[in-house]
């Protein structure tokens, strides 16, 4: 089983409680004595998690930032959906999906997959090229959501919405000169929402093969929210109303 390096208490800490079992090993800053450090190393040891101890130098150089909480594991990868007709087939009822077309911060691609597990969304596609991996940073920032949301790449983004609609998923890419309002569209069915890059937005081919497109109210002095933000509001907006209808 292949191993990446996953960092900082919110996704060491959510890999232990999802699947412990997968974490081969932590290492933490022995300088670090506080409450939140004792209360991990209390859960690891619990679990029989082998313990590293390191300095901060050692640590920042094993995830290449000093932004690791003065916490490191490493451990599998988990058994995920990593592929569309896989993800597709084990879903009961209407998918509810997310795609990134070319986000390039993984600040952003992290906090998306925040959202994307708090709203129950099925899984996260984004193309290989342009766009940025599921790196470190990434799976810090998405505090554990990164293990339970399927984060799936295609070669091919514009043939992937091709076969979604073949499987009658509704497309439904945002952008701000929309059609309709966010609220005027029926994420009540299969759906997928489309988010655009965050400086440019959704690209050409990836804009005409949308069913329909739709912008987010803006109702004060800022003319556009951050792609996280943007898709926090969208994604609850669907969710709203499959509550509301049942679904």
């Amino acid at each position: 089983m292949k191993s990446k390096m996953i960092f900082g208490f919110h996704a060491v800490t959510a890999r232990l409680r999802h699947e412990a079992s997968s974490v081969e090993e932590i290492y933490v800053d022995a300088n670090r004595v506080d409450a939140r450090m004792k209360d991990l190393l209390y859960t690891a040891k619990g679990l029989g998690v082998r313990i590293i101890q390191a300095d901060e130098q050692r640590l920042a150089n094993i995830v290449g930032t000093r932004r690791h909480q003065g916490v490191v594991a490493k451990a599998g990868e988990l058994s995920l959906a990593r592929n569309l007709d896989e993800l597709l087939d084990a879903i009961d009822g209407p998918p509810l999906l997310l795609i990134l077309d070319g986000i390039t911060d993984p600040h952003n691609l992290g906090a998306c997959l925040r959202v994307a597990d708090g709203v129950g969304a099925h899984a996260v596609i984004a193309p290989k090229d342009r766009a940025v991996g599921l790196n470190a940073t990434a799976m810090k920032v998405a505090s554990g959501a990164a293990d339970t949301v399927p984060y799936i790449t295609v070669t091919n983004l514009a043939r992937t919405l091709r076969e979604l609609k073949e499987r009658d998923v509704l497309l439904i890419g945002t952008t701000e000169d929309g059609e309709k309002s966010l609220y005027e569209a029926d994420f009540s069915g299969p759906a997928a929402l489309i988010m655009g890059s965050e400086g440019e937005g959704m690209r050409r081919l990836t804009r005409e093969t949308c069913d329909v497109l739709v912008n987010v109210p803006m109702f004060g002095s800022v003319e556009s929210l951050n792609v996280s933000v943007a898709s926090g509001v969208c994604l609850y907006e669907a969710r709203r109303q499959r509550i509301v209808k049942g679904v």
